[in-house]
C-alpha cells in the first residue's frame, strides 16, 4: 500500500493504550480522499473522493462496527461550510475513526476561499480587483503569508505592542481625513495594561467624532490605553506594501503588494470561516473515540469582536469557538498536527468534555488562545465575578462543582506553541477555566503577549503542568507571569467568616490540589510564576525559574520546595495570617520581596533555604519567623552557563535536603518539533546583581517611603506608569500616622502634581515648605483618599 497504513494502527494502538482498553488491528475500512478526486466515486486509493463532506457520510455509515481511516492525500480541501461531527460520527475503543494525512504528505485543511482575481492599476504600486458577492474579506493571504489590513500606524515588526502603536490613531485631525470609516477597528490596550480591547467603527457622528461600539474584551474593563492603539480597514490609511482594503459596498478590492510579488501567478486566498471543524456531542450521546492525525489547520477568521463572554472568576473574557470546537467529546485525540495562522482560538474544548487528547501539535501565529478548557459556569457553586461578594451565612458549604459541564482528564503533550495572541492580547498558550485534571506535559511555549500557561480560578484543580518550557511572555502587557493564576474562590472576599475559617473555605473550589514541577520559566517582564488574587493549593516543586521571580498573592497551602530563583527571589503578596504556606529547601538569589505583607508571621514554614547572596538578605526578614535554618553560600551549580543548574556534590543546598532535578528535559521531545523549538536566554551569573532589585527610600514625617517595586503596581492596583510614593512604615507616633497617612497607602499627586518619582516628591515637597497644608491624592485598599497636610507643630 502507497499509503502507511501502519502508521495510522500505531495511533490506533496509541488511543486504546491510553484508555488502557487494548487494541485490535481487525478488517478495516480505508476511505481515500484527494483534492484531485470526485464524490461521486468509491474512496478507493485509485478512486478517491474529493471532499471531507463526501468522506465523513461514507464514514459514518461503518463507524463502530468496523475501523475506519479517512486517508487524506496532499493539497487543500477548502471546506466551504464548517464540518460537523456528532456522536453518529463516532467509534468505540475497539473500532476507533480516524481522518489522517498520507505520511509524508502535505494535508492543509482551510476555512478560506482561492479567489482567481483579474488585476488592474489603481494607482502608483497598488491594484485594485472585484471580488464575487457574498464573500467574507475578514483576512487576505498571498503565497500563504496573511497580509495587513490597512492601517495606522503601518505595521512594524520591530514594534513593542500590536506591530506599531500611535496616540494620535483617533484623533480629530486623522479622522477628518477618513471619508467613511464604517467597518474600520479600532485596537487599543487595556489602561494598565490588562490585555486589550477592541471597536467596530459604525460611521462618523455629524460633529466628526467617530461612533464606535465595543470594548467588551476585558472582565475589568477600562479606558482605551492613551498612547497604545492603532486603526485599521481604513481606506485612506492604504499606503504600505502588504496592506490591503476591501470596500464592501462597491465589492473591490485594493491591495498594495510586496515586493517581489506577481499577481499574475499569486496564490490569493480569503477567509471564509471561523470554525473548521466542529465535534458536537452530549454527556449522554458524546463524540467518541475519533482522532485526527497529521492535518493542517489554516485560513480561519478573526473573532475578536465575538470575545464577551466574562469568565467566571479572572480578568479575561472569551470567545468560546475556535478552529476545532469540541463540545460533549470523549476519548478524542489529535495529534501531529499544524495550528498556524488562525484568527482566533486553536482549539476550544469547551464544557462536557473527557479525555481529549492534543499531542505533538504545532500552534503558531494565531490570533488568540493555543489551546483553551473552559467549562460551564453555573457548575461551580457560589459563583461570583472577580469583583462579586460573598456572605458566609449564604454560601454553599459543599466542596466541587454542581454538575459535570466541564473539561476534565484532558492532555496536552509535546506541543509546540508560539506566537499566539496576534490579535487577542489577553491569551494564552493554554488557557484553563472551569475544568479538572488538565495535563500540560513538555511542552515548548514562547513568544506570547501575556501568559504562557493560565489556570483562571480554583475550579475544581488537579492541573499538573510539567516538563514544560516557558518563556518570553507578557511582551505586549503587564502585570502578569510566564504561569498566571487567580483563586478568587468562594472565600474570595467573604463577608462574616468565623476566625481560622477561610483556610477551610478556601479548599472547597480546589478540592485537589495544581501541580507545578519539573519545568523551567523565565518571564522578562513579570514573574517567572504568577499567583495571583487567592491562588491556593498549590505543589511548586523541582521548577528552574530563570528571571523573574515567584510570586504567592493572597492564597493558602502553596507548598513550594526545591526550586532554583536564579537571580531574584520569592514574592510574597498579601498572605493571610495562618496561611499554611510554605517556602523551603530552595534556592534564591536575593532577599524577599514582599509587599504589603502585614501578618506577624509569614506562612507555616519558611526556612531551610539557601541564600546565594548575603547573610543580610537572609536575615532581613526574620522578625516574620523565616530562615532560622536557613543558609547563605555558594551553590556550586554544575555549570549554569549552559543550563546546568544542579548543585555538585559539596553545596550546602544538599544539607538543606535541596534534591537535583534534570536539566535536559524541559520542553518537547519529539524530533520534528524539537528541531524546531527555541531554547529560553541564560542568564549570566557574573552580570545578576540582586543590589539591582533593591529600590531607594527615604524618611519623611517619620515615615519610611520609597517608589514602587514592579510587582508592588498589581499590589496597588495602579498602572506600572503611575509614578508615586508608596508608604511602607507609618509608625503610630510619627507625624505621617497624626496627619492621617497609613501604612501600604500609595500616594498618587501632590495638589496638581503627578508624582514621577522619589526624586519628584521630595523636591515637590521642599518647594512647599516640607509639604504643608498640600493635599495629597491617595491609593488605599483600592479607593482613593484625599489627605490634607497641617503644619506640624
Amino acid at each position: 500500500m502507497k499509503t502507511s497504513s501502519t502508521r495510522h494502527w500505531v495511533l490506533c494502538f496509541i488511543i486504546a493504550a491510553f484508555l488502557g482498553t487494548g487494541g485490535r488491528e481487525s478488517f478495516a475500512l480505508d476511505i481515500y480522499v484527494s483534492p484531485h478526486g470526485n464524490d461521486a466515486q468509491a474512496g478507493t486509493e485509485k478512486k478517491p473522493l474529493a471532499t471531507l463532506q463526501a468522506a465523513q457520510k461514507k464514514a459514518r455509515l461503518e463507524a463502530g462496527r468496523q475501523p475506519v481511516r479517512v486517508i487524506l492525500r496532499a493539497g487543500t480541501y477548502y471546506l466551504g461550510e464548517t464540518l460537523h461531527f456528532t456522536s453518529e460520527d463516532s467509534g468505540t475503543s475497539q473500532f476507533p475513526v480516524s481522518y489522517a494525512a498520507t505520511e509524508g504528505e502535505q494535508v492543509v485543511v482551510s476555512g478560506g476561499q482561492r479567489l482567481q482575481l483579474r488585476w488592474t492599476r489603481y494607482r502608483e504600486g497598488m491594484f485594485q480587483a472585484r471580488i464575487p458577492s457574498g464573500l467574507a474579506m475578514d483576512q487576505l493571504f498571498v503565497n500563504g503569508k496573511r497580509m495587513d489590513m490597512a492601517r495606522y500606524p503601518n505595521f512594524d515588526p520591530n514594534a513593542e505592542k500590536f506591530g506599531g502603536t500611535a496616540d494620535d490613531a483617533i484623533s480629530p485631525q486623522r479622522v477628518a481625513r477618513w471619508q467613511n470609516p464604517t467597518g474600520g477597528f479600532i485596537h487599543a490596550m487595556h489602561e494598565a495594561l490588562w490585555g486589550d480591547m477592541h471597536w467596530i467603527i459604525l460611521g462618523k457622528n455629524v460633529d466628526g467624532t467617530l461612533n464606535y461600539e465595543g470594548g467588551w474584551q476585558n472582565n475589568r474593563p477600562s479606558p482605551m490605553h492613551k498612547n497604545f492603539r492603532f486603526v485599521e480597514n481604513i481606506r485612506e490609511e492604504l499606503d504600505a506594501p502588504g496592506e490591503w482594503f476591501y470596500d464592501a459596498q462597491n465589492g473591490v478590492l485594493y491591495f498594495y503588494p510586496p515586493e517581489g510579488v506577481n499577481l499574475n501567478s499569486a496564490v490569493i486566498e480569503s477567509v471564509q470561516l471561523a470554525h473548521l471543524m466542529e465535534f458536537r456531542g452530549s454527556m449522554d450521546h458524546p463524540v467518541r473515540f475519533l482522532s485526527l492525525e497529521g492535518l493542517t489547520f489554516h485560513h480561519a477568521a478573526r473573532t475578536f469582536m465575538q470575545n464577551k463572554e466574562p469568565l467566571l472568576r479572572t480578568d479575561w473574557t472569551i470567545y468560546r469557538g475556535g478552529a476545532l470546537l469540541l463540545e460533549g467529546c470523549e476519548d478524542l485525540a489529535i495529534s501531529d498536527c499544524n495550528f498556524e495562522q488562525l484568527g482566533g482560538n486553536a482549539v476550544f474544548v469547551n464544557n462536557y468534555n473527557r479525555r481529549v487528547t492534543v499531542k505533538g501539535c504545532e500552534i503558531s501565529e494565531n490570533g488568540a488562545n493555543g489551546v483553551a478548557f473552559v467549562g460551564d459556569p453555573t457548575a461551580a457553586r457560589n459563583a461570583i465575578n472577580w469583583k462579586g461578594h460573598n456572605d458566609y451565612t449564604n454560601i454553599d458549604k459543599l466542596a466541587g462543582p454542581l454538575h459535570e459541564n466541564y473539561p476534565a482528564d484532558c492532555l496536552v503533550e509535546d506541543c509546540l506553541i508560539q506566537r499566539c495572541g496576534r490579535f487577542e492580547k489577553q491569551t494564552a498558550a493554554v488557557e484553563i477555566d472551569l475544568a479538572r485534571n488538565i495535563t500540560v506535559r513538555h511542552c515548548s511555549i514562547y513568544d506570547m503577549p501575556r501568559a504562557g500557561l493560565n489556570i483562571g480560578d480554583g475550579c475544581w484543580g488537579g492541573h499538573v503542568v510539567e516538563y514544560c518550557d516557558i518563556f518570553d511572555t507578557v511582551k505586549e502587557t503587564g502585570d502578569h507571569g510566564s504561569f498566571n493564576s487567580w483563586g478568587r474562590d468562594r472565600f474570595w472576599s467573604l463577608a462574616g467568616a468565623p476566625a481560622g475559617e477561610l483556610i477551610n473555605l478556601a479548599q472547597l473550589d480546589i478540592v485537589k490540589p495544581n501541580t507545578l514541577r519539573n519545568n523551567r520559566w523565565r518571564c522578562d517582564h513579570g514573574w517567572d510564576v504568577d499567583l495571583d488574587d487567592g491562588s491556593s493549593r498549590y505543589l511548586i516543586y523541582n521548577n528552574l525559574l530563570l528571571h523573574g521571580g515567584l510570586k504567592l498573592r493572597e492564597g493558602f497551602l502553596r507548598v513550594a520546595t526545591n526550586n532554583i530563583i536564579v537571580g531574584n527571589s520569592l514574592h510574597p503578596h498579601v498572605w493571610f495570617p495562618n496561611s499554611g504556606d510554605i517556602f523551603a529547601r530552595n534556592i534564591v538569589m536575593g532577599a524577599y520581596r514582599p509587599a504589603i505583607m502585614d501578618v506577624a508571621q509569614w506562612g507555616a514554614e519558611v526556612d531551610h533555604n539557601l541564600f546565594t547572596t548575603s547573610e543580610a538578605d537572609r536575615d532581613q526578614f526574620r522578625s516574620k519567623g523565616c530562615d532560622a535554618d536557613s543558609l547563605v553560600g555558594d551553590a556550586m551549580f554544575v555549570d549554569p552557563a549552559s543550563g546546568d543548574f544542579r548543585v555538585k556534590e559539596g553545596s550546602p543546598a544538599l544539607r538543606l535536603g535541596f534534591v537535583n532535578f534534570p536539566m535536559n528535559e524541559f520542553g518537547v521531545q519529539s524530533p520534528r518539533l524539537k528541531s524546531k523549538a527555541r531554547t529560553p536566554e541564560i542568564p549570566d551569573l557574573h552580570r545578576v546583581d540582586p543590589a539591582t532589585f533593591r529600590v531607594p527610600t527615604a524618611k519623611w514625617l517619620g515615615a519610611q517611603v520609597r517608589e514602587l517595586e514592579g510587582e508592588e503596581y498589581s499590589s496597588i492596583g495602579v498602572p506600572k506608569d503611575a509614578g508615586g510614593i508608596y508608604l511602607v512604615e507609618v509608625p503610630a507616633k510619627s507625624d505621617a500616622f497624626k496627619a492621617g497617612l497609613r501604612k501600604f497607602d500609595f500616594i498618587d499627586r501632590i495638589d496638581e502634581h503627578s508624582l514621577k518619582g522619589l526624586k519628584d516628591f521630595l523636591s515637590i515637597l521642599g518647594k512647599a515648605g516640607g509639604g504643608t497644608h498640600s493635599k495629597l491624592l491617595l491609593h488605599r485598599k483600592g479607593q482613593e483618599v484625599i489627605v490634607t497636610l497641617s503644619p506640624v507643630k
